[in-house]
């Protein structure tokens, strides 16, 4: 507990002076009376003095430069430790700067809660103009899980109870606390204050399956004929590693991870069906999906994508999510690391298997991409200038030799190739743009990922991608984080070559050279024109274990238009380029 501060009544006769408390301590207490250790924020009105009494209680208070930023790193820390990341922020502006991430932390499923200092409520609803004025309760809650406001200063422990409750919970995802300015500099006496907060007991319980439901999958599963897995960054978020690896090994049904699932099982295992994708998913006749949804990034489970016979298994904590896309043959509703424990208990041993022919074919093709990779990546190596496949062969290598190191990755060719590229052998060590596909994560997760596990960060960013965080480099900085940011610069969004109709640059165009930036701040800073110098800066950086920054001088007319997903772009008239 915070110390409560005591007062003299000025009572005649009273034995003591009354010892009182206020809402910013309550707020305090009720945090590490639940187990946070760390707050991501950006102070100012009304929530400054909130962040240097946390500071003092021995809560890590991470400082950023920007809201979406801390917000990101918020969320990262929810998907990285299983409890909700929190994110402190100022009132109006600052609370919608939070609630982009906040968004895509409900988005991504990720347990987060945005805490925002508010103006006065009797100036705000009848909108008399005060200072920073916003109904932020009312704007938050299409984009969050839930969203709360405490109205009196010993509702504090309540509001934060139910807020971490329903963001770990059953799907996770972001919940809004909104504490009035008044509410936070509301006195009163400590002991009943002390008495309104309470620690949450079993906040996010286990949800097992139904025993049919279980057998009904182990059924389906048992009859395919070319049967896949598909494991989602809910596999990851899961921690249920054991579990998961044990059902793959037994059945030997071939799978493919999303980019955050990557490490469940090592990249190179002889399951994996990465490099035969396409023909993975066409051809699939039972496909159990494991923390993962039938959602944009798997073309919604419609042919010609996908078998349109396919016969769909899902594993998903939440009910609603069965046949939000195709019907699910054999639903399974729990949490993962339940539901897979199920799997391996109910399954007979033998009972599922992958027929060997249907993994010979994806051997066969898996195969023929490898080598039709291997050749981009060949002349990609020796190219010059510098291309996208160049850099990141170099950053593959030197993070062989670096298992344990964290990899954050956005932007448009540079997160399509660099997923493509890089293998991870180690779960949750690869953070990305996620299921919205947003930039300006970057900095925020690696942050994020540094504060949390202590471990080495690489962040391999578009230089589009890292203009929305760049900033965050002075909060690397100043608390003086492992993380090497490697920007892919090749001078433009997509890429650096198009001609400008006008006397203004294209609207594509950019122009900078980051690794000065970070030499502004302390950190050390490299330039890279050749794959052979990205892997010796890379690896003196990491060696070196503080802030580094390698910027790397790709060819402007390298990449694609929106990377891989160019068939996005709306297709009208067409504009001159």
């Amino acid at each position: 507990m915070t110390d409560a501060v005591v007062q003299d009544t000025g009572v005649e006769g009273a034995d003591q002076p009354a010892a009182l408390t206020d809402g910013i301590h309550l707020v305090v207490d009720a945090l590490k009376l639940n187990g946070v250790e760390t707050i991501y924020g950006v102070v100012g009105i009304p929530i400054t003095d909130l962040a240097r009494l946390a500071q003092a209680s021995g809560i890590r208070y991470i400082g950023f430069r920007h809201e979406s930023d801390a917000g990101h790193a918020a969320a990262a820390a929810g998907f990285l430790t299983q409890k909700p990341g929190i994110c402190l922020t100022v009132s109006a502006p600052g609370f919608l700067n939070g609630l982009v991430a906040l968004a895509n932390a409900t988005t991504n499923c990720f347990p987060m809660v945005q805490i925002s200092g508010s103006s006065e409520r009797h100036l705000v609803d009848l909108q008399r103009g005060d200072y920073e004025e916003m109904d932020q309760l009312a704007a938050a809650k299409p984009f969050v899980k839930a969203a709360y406001r405490v109205h009196r200063a010993e509702d504090i422990g309540r509001g934060l109870a139910r807020a971490i409750r329903t963001a770990i919970s059953g799907r996770p995802g972001g919940v809004y606390l909104d504490i009035p300015a008044a509410v936070l500099g509301e006195v009163l006496d400590a002991e009943k204050g002390a008495a309104s907060l309470w620690r949450l007991v079993d906040p996010a319980p286990r949800q097992l399956p139904q025993p049919e439901a279980v057998d009904r999958a182990i059924e389906l599963l048992a009859g395919a004929e070319r049967p896949l897995l598909v494991l989602g960054k809910g596999a990851a978020y899961a921690q249920a590693d054991d579990l998961i690896r044990e059902f793959v090994e037994s059945t030997g049904i071939p799978y493919l991870p999303m980019s955050m699932a990557k490490g469940l099982l090592p990249d190179d295992h002889p399951q994996s069906a990465s490099t035969a994708r396409s023909l993975a998913l066409r051809r699939a006749d039972v496909v159990m999906l494991v923390g993962a949804r039938l959602n944009w990034l798997l073309g919604h489970g419609d042919a010609p994508q996908w078998n349109p016979d396919a016969k769909f298994v899902q594993v998903d904590i939440a009910a609603t999510e069965m046949d939000s896309n195709q019907p699910i043959a054999a639903p399974l509703v729990g949490d993962v690391g339940s539901v897979m424990e199920a799997l391996v208990e109910r399954s007979k041993p033998g009972r599922i298997t992958a027929p060997a022919p249907w993994r010979e074919e994806l051997t066969a093709r898996s195969a023929q991409n490898v080598a039709k990779m291997s050749g981009r990546l060949k002349a990609a190596a020796t190219a010059q200038p510098m291309k996208f496949l160049g850099a990141l062969q170099a950053i593959r290598d030197v993070l062989q030799e670096n298992p344990g190191a964290y990899v954050v990755n956005e932007g448009a060719n540079a997160l399509d190739l660099a997923r493509n590229t890089i293998g991870m052998q180690v779960p949750r060590h690869r953070l990305d743009s996620g299921t919205w596909g947003v930039m300006g994560i970057g900095m925020g997760y690696a942050i994020a990922a540094a504060v949390e596990t202590g471990g080495p960060v690489v962040a391999i960013e578009g230089d589009s991608a890292f203009g929305f965080s760049g900033m965050e480099i002075e909060t690397v900085c100043r608390y003086d984080l492992p993380i090497v940011t490697v920007v892919l610069n090749n001078s433009g969004v997509y890429r650096g070559d198009d001609a400008s109709p006008s006397d203004d640059p294209a609207p594509t165009a950019l122009k900078a050279r980051h690794d000065l930036m970070i030499k502004a701040f302390g950190g050390t800073g490299y330039q890279a024109t050749t794959p052979d110098e990205v892997a010796t800066t890379l690896r003196e950086a990491l060696a070196a274990g503080g802030p580094a920054l390698i910027d790397c001088v790709i060819d402007p007319t390298d990449g694609t238009e929106s990377g891989n997903i160019a068939h996005l772009n709306p297709k009208g008239i067409s504009v001159p380029r």
